[in-house]
């Protein structure tokens, strides 16, 4: 059993607070995800694990076992730092050989390992070269290399393919994903991508300042954020959040653009989220013609096409409001267009953020 288990954790440089009271378990055998804004707490959560450093407060447990005291090499946790922490002196061979050779497994076993792994991340025409020759998406699959090719209790990277472009971080973090299920191992991973959290993560941590605002399944925080700032976190484009009022018709956002007939709406609601692709954008001219004309006016102040979906950008008065529409529909700047959105799907915060 691989567990982790944080109770009540704290930790401080100086006056600064880099985790506070964190409490929070990592199941055995699960893919578990930090994600927040850089000096959110998400390495330090890391290096706490993996014994580098010690919290000030709570307790830390692996596999049911406290370790506050124990050291990092008693712990048998293999880690992918975020700046590699490569031996420049060796091959990439080495480097990714280092903990078998130091742990005297048999050369036989070595070269196994090495050659699965060197498979799984495309390394093999590298092996030769020393990591001043490598470009830095090379150093990071190197360093990734020398965390799997062991067999520890838990592995732990902190954003450990931020080097890579594009296509190669896509099929690196399926390849992740697609490892951790097979060596059936607890994997904490760490990163700023939310599309990387959000595709890998079986759950994952929310954090702002050194504090966790959300634990969950990425599709359920994203459905049902805990605050305004989870809910920023989480989308791309991010959710609209607007401040509203509530009338006797229901509640209104957006100068009057958003009209929501919702008699159940929280009253003490003074803010209200809405995903881009939740707000219906038609033309003005069919809006009027159609029954009812259930949308409200707003003007197009700018249209990003991005192949299978456009991001439009509405301006309703001194608000500005992003809808994300499929395929690449015929709007232009400055068009009036029509914008409405279904009650169920809009969110309420209250005065301090929570969502109500």
């Amino acid at each position: 059993m691989a567990d982790i288990v944080f109770r009540n954790v704290t930790k401080r440089y100086g006056g600064t607070l880099a985790v506070d009271d964190a409490s929070f378990t990592v199941n055995d055998n699960e893919f578990f995800c930090f994600f927040g804004p850089p000096l959110s707490g998400k390495s330090t959560i890391l290096r706490m694990v993996l014994g580098l450093e010690q919290p000030d407060d709570g307790e830390i447990l692996i596999g049911g076992k406290p370790v506050n005291s124990v050291s990092p090499a008693e712990r048998n946790v293999a880690m992918v730092f975020q700046n590699l922490a490569l031996f420049p002196h060796m091959s990439a061979r080495d480097n990714v050989c280092f903990p078998l050779v130091e742990r005297k497994v048999a050369e036989a076993e070595i070269e196994k390992r090495l050659a699965d792994v060197s498979q799984k991340l495309h390394i093999g025409h590298i092996l030769h070269k020393p990591p001043a020759q490598l470009s830095g998406g090379e150093r990071q699959r190197v360093a990734i290399a020398r965390a799997l090719v062991r067999d520890p209790a838990a592995y732990l990277m902190d954003d450990p393919i931020s080097a890579l472009d594009a296509r190669l971080r896509e099929e690196t973090r399926v390849e992740l994903k697609r490892i951790q299920r097979e060596l059936g191992k607890t994997l904490i991973y760490v990163t700023h991508d939310q599309e990387e959290a959000m595709s890998v993560a079986d759950r994952m941590a929310i954090l702002e300042n050194g504090r966790i605002r959300q634990i969950g399944a990425p599709a359920e925080i994203y459905d049902r954020p805990a605050s305004s700032y989870v809910a920023r976190m989480l989308g791309s484009p991010m959710m609209n959040i607007l401040p509203s009022v509530r009338d006797a018709s229901g509640v209104r956002a957006a100068e009057g653009a958003i009209r929501i007939a919702d008699a159940t709406a929280p009253a003490e609601a003074i803010e209200i989220g809405l995903r881009p692709e939740d707000i219906k954008v038609q033309p003005w001219a069919d809006n009027e013609t159609a029954e009812g004309g259930a949308g409200r006016p707003a003007r197009v102040f700018e249209v990003e096409p991005l192949g299978g979906y456009t991001v439009v950008t509405l301006a309703a008065g001194q608000a500005r409001l992003r809808a994300l529409l499929r395929g690449q529909p015929d709007i232009r700047p400055d068009a009036m267009v029509a914008i409405s959105c279904e009650p169920a799907k809009v969110h309420y915060f209250g005065q301090d953020g929570g969502a109500l």
